[in-house]
């Protein structure tokens, strides 16, 4: 049996739990748009039924649910994806500058409370650490030549 990677575990449900929320936000609409930050304005074109919301929103599913597949299959849970090391590299790097550089996006999202950016740029802190301390732990197990 192949030793599962607990960290790279913990980052695929975490991913997983943002997806869903972000699922919730397209089926529960304005009211969830906001408790979750997305805006006024997301909130408002949400409840009127627009196309935009839900677009971003299920873009942002299908990221967050591809990047939960890419813990797993870093973690040994599923098999190997395509591009697992540079995947997993990625996602990490992504999670951490959001975690950490939210100073520098807040500008581009006024409506967004100082709460929310601090609140979200901690799970995503969490989330980039649990995805780099996973990926770092099993760097020897994920290329293709030892994927057997």
């Amino acid at each position: 049996m192949k030793p599962r990677n607990t960290w790279l575990i913990v980052a695929a449900i975490c991913s997983m739990l943002a997806a869903l929320a972000h699922l919730g936000c397209i089926f529960f609409g304005g009211d969830w748009y906001r408790f979750f930050g997305a805006g006024e304005q997301m909130a408002i074109m949400a409840e009127r039924g627009e196309w935009y919301p839900t677009v971003v929103t299920s873009v942002l599913v299908l990221v967050l649910f591809t990047w939960s597949l890419f813990a797993l299959s870093g973690a040994k849970v599923i098999p190997r994806l395509p591009l697992l090391k540079l995947g997993l590299v990625v996602i990490s790097l992504i999670y951490l500058v959001r975690g950490v550089a939210f100073v520098a996006i807040m500008p581009m999202f006024p409506e967004n409370s100082l709460t929310f950016w601090l609140v979200s740029s901690g799970i995503c802190l969490f989330i980039g650490l649990m995805y780099s301390v996973g990926t770092f732990q099993s760097w020897a197990t994920l290329s293709e030549k030892n994927a057997k």
